[in-house]
């Protein structure tokens, strides 16, 4: 499979990848963005702040972007650097169907994105991706699945996946929301001729939201990779917003918070590849000191106890608002 050419990465930060949610649109919920970004955020411009992070991330050893169908015009931009790079043959790339995004590149849409995980939805939405990214492609995912999602259940899109999975591109899904252990324990029981169907899965976990960390383990010992996104909690975990706790262990590492809480995420032995979600190369860079981190058990305890309450935390996500 095309996304088990990651397992031969051999660079530092080959454990890290780039998500794209940030840049590939004018607005989205993390914080801080209103300093992240430009005043300026039209097509062309962001096309430029993403195209910069590409750049850096490849020259500093990072060969996994994550994209989506929903992340604005992230696949455009990413296949517009791909085209304009041809020596960047080794990286790897992901996307996600699922979502539709229908904000009309703006920041203050009524919504933003509309969650579909129907057949059609997928054969629209592949059509879509290959028409950017043709054979490029190596890992589509179901975005966001949740206990209760139709995609588990449908029987004619296990067939399609299947058939893409066939013609080499890994099939994999992400998961949100309080209950993401249940959706991927239900996920990993979904086969087609007796043959499990996906190849890796996406989750969120991060300092204060761990509770699918257990599940993940077992996605892995099944053979699934494991992707973790928001390891920064969408900015909670960064400069002034981050805990107590996160800024003195940061402290005594001489490094920043966000290196510190992609260390953690790090650490865990079943993650093969953590997100950096970096809006500005400056972040990117500090984002990829996290493999340096070396967290002693007194640390380890003081950032394991900023966990939060799995509903809580995510009922604290949904009141983020679109910046």
């Amino acid at each position: 499979m095309p996304f088990a050419r990651l397992a031969t990465a051999t660079t530092p930060t080959c454990h890290l990848g780039l998500g794209l949610a940030a840049v590939g649109r004018p607005g989205y919920i993390n914080l801080g963005r209103d300093r992240d970004l430009p005043d300026d955020r039209s097509v062309d411009a962001l096309r430029a702040r993403t195209h910069e992070l590409l750049d850096a991330a490849y020259a500093q050893g990072v060969r996994y972007v994550d994209a989506a169908r929903s992340y604005g015009r992230s696949e455009e931009f990413l296949a517009d650097w791909l085209r304009a790079r041809p020596d960047a043959t080794d990286v790897v790339v992901g996307s996600k169907w699922g979502y539709t995004y229908t904000a009309g590149w703006t920041t203050d849409a009524e919504r933003h994105e509309v969650k579909d995980h129907s057949l059609a939805t997928y054969e629209r939405q592949r059509a879509e991706t290959e028409a950017l990214l043709g054979d490029r492609l190596d890992l589509y995912q179901i975005h966001s699945v949740t206990p209760d999602s139709p995609a588990l259940a449908d029987k004619d899109l296990h067939a399609r996946l299947a058939e893409a999975a066939a013609r080499g591109v890994t099939v994999g899904f992400s998961t949100s929301g309080p209950a993401q252990a249940d959706a991927i324990r239900a996920a990993l029981a979904v086969t087609v001729d007796g043959e499990p169907l996906f190849g890796t899965v996406q989750s969120t976990f991060n300092l204060l939201e761990t509770s699918a960390g257990p599940a993940l383990a077992e996605a892995h010992a099944a053979g699934l990779t494991v992707i973790v996104k928001e390891g920064m909690a969408n900015g909670r975990l960064a400069g002034p917003q981050a805990p107590g706790a996160l800024r003195d262990v940061a402290a005594s590492a001489g490094l920043g918070c966000d290196a510190v809480a992609l260390a953690f995420v790090l650490r865990q032995p079943w993650a093969g590849v953590v997100l950096s979600g970096a809006a500005t190369t400056e972040q990117l860079a500090s984002n990829l000191h996290a493999p340096a981190v070396d967290l002693d058990d007194e640390q380890l305890a003081r950032l394991t106890a900023l966990t939060e309450e799995p509903r809580a935390y995510w009922e604290q996500r949904s009141r983020l608002p679109w910046h």
